[in-house]
């Protein structure tokens, strides 16, 4: 595998690290942390989870120990503790651990091959063990997933929307043809009920 497929690979991963960040500028704590789903989903709890997605799969499935310590990744941890922040856990404190995780990701990325076999012990026995190509390209699926629910979220707060910074990769137009564009399709869902 050549090292352009490395880096289009790492540009993708970074490019929706850089999204689910950019979801979290400008909110207050409260905002950040504030359940918007009935499954409780918030942008903060998405960072948390996103970092033992990292520390998983780039960390221990390649056996290269992160320094630091992810409570809510470690034994023993309560269930869906990586879904949300307690008051104790500081936002600043949850995306400077989730930085962390992603510099310690890029190093593995970077010091192996993308053949480079690991081993996924949650993962059943016939699929557990993996490459590193397979590790970086499932990392990249599922932070998109949880991309997307960002997406979802931070606009049920604050109307924000958009791809990325400089990018917002939406039709234009502005809020009253967004209105009408929203009558449109809720008409049409109306008429579809009866």
């Amino acid at each position: 595998m050549t090292d352009s497929m490395k880096t289009d690979l790492q540009r993708y991963l970074q490019l929706g690290r850089d999204a689910i960040l950019w979801k979290l500028e400008g909110l207050s704590e409260y905002d950040m942390r504030r359940p918007m789903t009935p499954t409780a989903t918030n942008l903060l709890g998405i960072v948390k989870h996103l970092t033992a997605v990292e520390l998983g799969y780039f960390a221990w499935t390649f056996d290269r120990p992160f320094p630091g310590v992810v409570p809510w990744a470690e034994d023993g941890a309560e269930l869906n503790s990586d879904m949300w922040a307690t008051a104790d856990e500081s936002s600043d404190y949850v995306i400077d651990l989730y930085r962390q995780i992603c510099a310690h990701s890029d190093a593995t990325i970077a010091e192996l091959p993308l053949d480079a076999q690991g081993h996924v012990p949650h993962w059943p026995e016939d699929r557990a063990t993996v490459t590193l190509h397979r590790i970086i390209v499932h990392v990249i699926a599922d932070m998109d997933r949880h991309a997307g629910h960002a997406d979802i979220v931070r606009e049920l707060i604050d109307g924000s929307v958009g791809l990325t910074v400089g990018n917002e990769n939406m039709a234009p137009g502005g809020e009253k043809e967004w209105l009408d564009f929203r009558r449109r399709v809720e008409d049409a869902a109306r008429r579809c009920a009866n």
